[in-house]
């Protein structure tokens, strides 16, 4: 999967706006998504058949074994401070998205999830800059180009400050609300 990048100037001292409303006003084909990622306008074509494995796979671990009280969301719309970033999978408290567009603030988030792509250092970088941003608390990643998965918690001052790491396969716990621990042996399975 190969994202594409627009770079449109804004106008000086628009704070942004000229961008934000060409961000807003694209039309994409189906399936395609775009995201404001750090000034640029990120265009991202349908995942590939493992990454939503992947994101499926995962979903289906933390709906068997996490509390009752969560929600799911795929692709919903956040507002970050960096931008506006489309995760793969959204973990929310029960009932936080109802009600909101396809752009909304993240009230309610608990965790995102996102599975590395053609542009892994976006993943890596800016988007766990902008959920740590967000104070979202915990950030999941699947990194297929190392073969990790990583969580990201204790957002401060724009960054997450703990980070957990383990290889494809090995176990990772998941701290309260989950509050248990995720089998990514069942990722790759």
């Amino acid at each position: 999967m190969t994202a594409l990048t627009h770079g449109i100037a804004a106008t000086s001292g628009d704070g942004g706006k000229s961008l934000l409303e060409a961000f807003l006003a694209l039309e994409l084909r189906e399936g395609f998504k775009a995201e404001l990622i750090e000034g640029e306008i990120v265009v991202t074509p349908p995942p590939d058949g493992e990454h939503e494995t992947l994101t499926g796979r995962l979903s289906w671990q933390v709906a068997r074994q996490a509390p009752k009280g969560l929600d799911f969301a795929a692709g919903k719309g956040l507002i970050v401070p960096t931008g506006r970033f489309i995760p793969d999978g959204t973990f929310t408290t029960r009932g936080a998205m109802i009600g909101r567009g396809s752009w909304s603030k993240p009230e309610g988030v608990l965790m995102v999830l996102e599975v590395t792509s053609s542009r892994p250092n976006t993943d890596r970088i800016d988007k766990r800059k902008g959920y740590a941003a967000a104070e979202i608390p915990l950030y999941l990643l699947i990194d297929r180009e190392r073969n990790q998965v990583v969580l990201h918690s204790v957002p401060a001052r724009g960054d997450y400050t703990t980070t957990t790491v383990v290889p494809i396969g090995d176990s990772l716990d998941l701290p309260e609300p989950f509050g248990f621990t995720l089998d990514t042996a069942e990722l790759v399975e």
